[in-house]
């Protein structure tokens, strides 16, 4: 194993150490949650497919973003207003909160389904990509305790620009650049067929 992915995974397990340090209370997120449902939705479902779902997310994954929003290490005007008054505290309440609901299933273009699986489970050989299933699971799960995020229940379009983002560097807050230079290798075309593959999972 390179010393880069060493590095790696050992932020991604500080970073859990940390949220696992304070004892989170979901009950107390759920309270905090309903300025969260407008975007988000009250079951972490969101209604419009172009903000994510949360139902399900790994606390250390979602607990992780916020605090990023509120360090600027992830840009986004809505969110920073969001997380502006948010205590440390809060952020982990919310996280896991979110963490204890179930994600709900989400249309997708089936006609690409085969290309996004090829991809998602096998990597892009002619450019070197690796497997999506390395890091998030064959089942979509992701990984908690390495801070890698669930995909399950998450719109497609999300993710397409999510990762759109990732290969502009407009989004920089992944540990060791490892999203940045897997999609700079990825089209368009790849990115939608993951997302569509991974919205598929149920």
């Amino acid at each position: 194993m390179k010393a880069s992915q060493i590095g790696v995974i050992v932020l991604a397990l500080s970073g859990l150490i940390s949220f696992a340090a304070n004892a989170a209370d979901a009950e107390a997120g759920k309270a905090k949650s309903a300025v969260c449902a407008a975007c988000h939705g009250a079951d972490g479902n969101s209604s419009n497919p172009m903000w994510p779902s949360l139902a399900g997310q790994h606390a250390s994954y979602i607990y992780k973003q916020l605090s990023d929003f509120k360090a600027g290490r992830r840009i986004n005007a809505s969110m920073l207003g969001m997380v502006a008054g948010l205590s440390d505290d809060d952020m982990k309440n919310l996280a896991a909160y979110y963490e204890t609901l179930s994600p709900s299933p989400v249309a997708f273009d089936a006609e690409l389904i085969a290309k996004g699986e090829s991809i998602y489970r096998g990597g892009i050989t002619e450019t070197g990509g690796a497997a999506c299933m390395g890091c998030h699971s064959p089942s979509g799960k992701g990984n908690g305790p390495a801070g890698w995020p669930s995909l399950k229940g998450q719109y497609p379009e999300y993710i397409v620009t999510q990762l759109q983002a990732f290969k502009q560097g407009t989004r920089a807050n992944d540990a060791g650049k490892m999203m940045r230079n897997l999609v700079g290798r990825m089209s368009e075309m790849e990115m939608k067929a993951v997302a569509a593959y991974v919205a598929g999972i149920q």
